[in-house]
């Protein structure tokens, strides 16, 4: 391979992608490859795209667009969801040099290497979709993404994960722990246990999540850890009871509802109805009182009249919520919920969303507010930004401080008292 090839890497889409992106680039960097910037010239772009909405889509290609445009000479690389649900698409794009599926990624290096050197050709199948690739990402050294699980059972009628990322498969707790030792050993000091589905982590010797919970939980040197979104139906209340207890596992959850409405939770195939999520909001604020939990919801959705929306929104007001994504409902040709007739009006889906972003807004204000005057134990980043550096309390609250190089990457105990007009607790940085 000629010496210090340069190569360029864009991730669009989930966590999961970054921490695979992270993985992959770290070994062609080990390799000898010079990384580039994704704005600079370069001999070879990566798009590690993303599939769950047309407007991801529509940006994975217009990032496609750009690396053509940085050089039209460069060998463009589209990795990740859109090869596996937008195939024929795809292959309409001038230019693109590699299409890898989903599956194949983690052989990129030797896949690029061979297309450099002009050995191979660019359908080549490597793996199966029951195969994991462990990964996580590097170059932060706060903290670092840890795939645990990937793929997805559950077809939910709107979602084309299932289609893009194969069914659900999980890593083996010996191997995790040893991903975590490696992280530890660069600095870091916060995991985040990320996966399609991590709720679902089971493998073939029968661990389940609260298995590898609980192997954490034995890690002397390991801080914190915080979960990713998990689904309702699978968080457990000996799973809540758990993070509750611990000193590692961060009172932070991120759990999915989707609709407030029991009729589209059925049509979108969910899991779950609204008791059970409420039960599980309740619990969870049971135990841990000052706990942030997050959830999505998508507006919009077929069949969804006025009134179901009102039920939406109503029973959002009534949960202990910090805050919430809003998605408007986005049709992908692959899923059921596009066959669904009676579509919602493009102005009625914003009307919703542009509700529902004005009550998390105040569900936010409402959580921070609370907060106020309490003791938290803060990680600041290492990153100085216009004189500010920042950092997260354990149970996701944002936190400024002028910059102090001498807290770049630790552990502060601070009380929160005031809370600056960009929903920022500012504290002295005379602690």
């Amino acid at each position: 391979m000629p010496e210090k090839i340069a190569i360029a890497f864009y991730t669009l889409g989930c966590k999961v992608n970054y921490s695979e992106t992270s993985f992959i680039s770290n070994k062609f960097k080990d390799k000898g490859y010079q990384i580039k910037n994704f704005n600079e010239v370069a001999d070879i772009y990566v798009i590690n795209t993303c599939s769950v909405t047309q407007t991801a889509v529509k940006k994975s290609r217009n990032i496609i667009h750009k690396a053509l445009h940085n050089n039209s000479n460069a060998l463009i690389v589209v990795t990740g969801c859109i090869t596996e649900t937008e195939k024929e698409e795809i292959k309409t794009i001038d230019g693109i040099g590699l299409v890898v599926g989903a599956n194949e990624k983690f052989n990129l290096f030797d896949l690029i290497n061979e297309k450099v050197n002009l050995k191979i050709n660019p359908d080549k199948k490597i793996c199966n979709e029951n195969t994991f690739f462990s990964s996580f990402s590097s170059g932060d050294r706060t903290r670092s993404f840890l795939k645990i699980q990937d793929g997805c059972n559950y077809f939910c009628s709107y979602c084309v994960i299932p289609f893009a990322r194969g069914r659900s498969r999980s890593d083996y707790i010996s191997n995790i722990v040893d991903n975590v030792r490696k992280i530890i050993e660069t600095g870091v000091k916060e995991i985040i246990i990320t996966g399609i589905n991590i709720g679902d982590f089971r493998n073939d010797k029968g661990e389940k999540l609260i298995d590898l919970l609980v192997a954490l939980e034995k890690i002397n040197s390991l801080q914190r850890v915080r979960l990713s979104s998990i689904e309702p139906d699978l968080l457990s209340d000996e799973l809540i009871e758990m993070i509750s207890k611990s000193d590692i596992f961060l009172p932070h959850f991120h759990i999915p509802l989707q609709s407030g409405s029991d009729k589209i939770l059925k049509l979108m195939n969910r899991k779950y109805d609204t008791a059970l999520f409420k039960s599980k909001i309740d619990t969870i604020k049971s135990f841990m009182p000052d706990s942030c939990i997050a959830t999505d919801i998508i507006t919009g959705f077929p069949l969804e009249t006025d009134d179901d929306f009102n039920d939406t929104r109503n029973f959002l007001e009534k949960l202990n919520l910090s805050y919430f994504h809003v998605f408007t409902y986005s049709e992908r040709k692959q899923t059921k919920a596009s066959q669904y007739e009676m579509k919602v009006s493009p102005q009625s889906k914003k009307i919703r969303t542009d509700a529902l972003l004005k009550l998390s807004d105040i569900k936010k204000e409402t959580f921070y507010n609370s907060q106020k005057g309490k003791e938290h134990k803060i990680l600041f980043e290492s990153s100085k930004i216009n004189g500010y550096m920042y950092g997260f309390t354990q149970n996701y609250l944002r936190v400024k401080m002028l910059y102090n190089k001498l807290y770049s990457n630790e552990i502060i105990t601070a009380t929160l008292n005031n809370l600056d007009t960009d929903n920022v607790f500012m504290i002295d940085e005379k602690l």
